[in-house]
């Protein structure tokens, strides 16, 4: 049974529902904007522009109350959106652990980090352009995107079974396997090109084998 429009389950309405469509609208192209030109040299009317508003007329100020806020809107969404992808990609690869062998899951692991980094390309070069004098904002990018990233890599090798007898710094580990994932991405958006010309299976495969060498040798297990 269809349901009117005006009165649907969520009590939604099309001009509310207009409303988010463009409150997206402005963040989506307001990032783009701030990454492409820097956020000090994008003005208000060309995110309208953008997002399909009539430039200077004040569309803009009916969903945010400044340009920053737009910004700080857009970092904080993509930081809970974050909790919740990672979230995701743990039960993916929790449920991954009796079908596909170790350097299957490792490989799978390795290629969703590198897939979220990418996925924030444009966040990562306002990053290092704009966030140095919006230090509030930086921390919202280190506690929400990034730091889920490392406390993942952590949860995922504490619950595979090959790793339990391993006696290593796992926040350590996190760091330099982690650090690998988000500094190849972080080199091809800066310099244009991947680190050493290395293609992203290549990376992949050595990820794999560094996290693979983490295990206790034979030797040690039944000494």
């Amino acid at each position: 049974m269809s349901r009117s429009p005006s009165t649907g389950a969520t009590g939604s309405t099309p001009a509310k529902a207009a409303a988010t469509s463009t409150r997206e609208r402005i963040i989506d192209e307001a990032l783009r904007l701030f990454a492409e030109r820097g956020y000090a040299a994008t003005s208000v009317a060309e995110i309208e522009a953008a997002s399909g508003l009539s430039p200077g007329a004040g569309g803009l100020y009916r969903h945010f109350k400044s340009k920053y806020e737009v910004l700080s809107a857009a970092i904080n969404e993509h930081a809970a959106r974050t909790r919740g992808q990672v979230a995701g990609s743990l039960a993916e690869l929790s449920a991954m652990e009796t079908s596909k062998d170790l350097e299957e899951r490792l490989s799978h692991l390795c290629r969703a980090g590198l897939a979220k980094v990418r996925e924030e390309s444009e966040l990562t070069r306002i990053f290092f352009r704009d966030l140095s004098q919006f230090p509030e904002l930086v921390a919202v990018v280190r506690q929400g995107l990034l730091q889920p990233m490392f406390d993942a890599i952590v949860t995922w090798f504490h619950a595979q079974p090959e790793y339990r007898s391993a006696d290593v710094d796992w926040q350590g580990i996190s760091a330099v396997l982690g650090g690998a994932v988000v500094q190849y991405r972080l080199f091809q958006e800066t310099v244009g090109e991947t680190p050493g010309h290395t293609e992203k299976d290549q990376f992949v495969a050595a990820w794999v084998r560094l996290a693979v060498g983490l295990l206790p040798s034979p030797a040690a297990v039944h000494s």
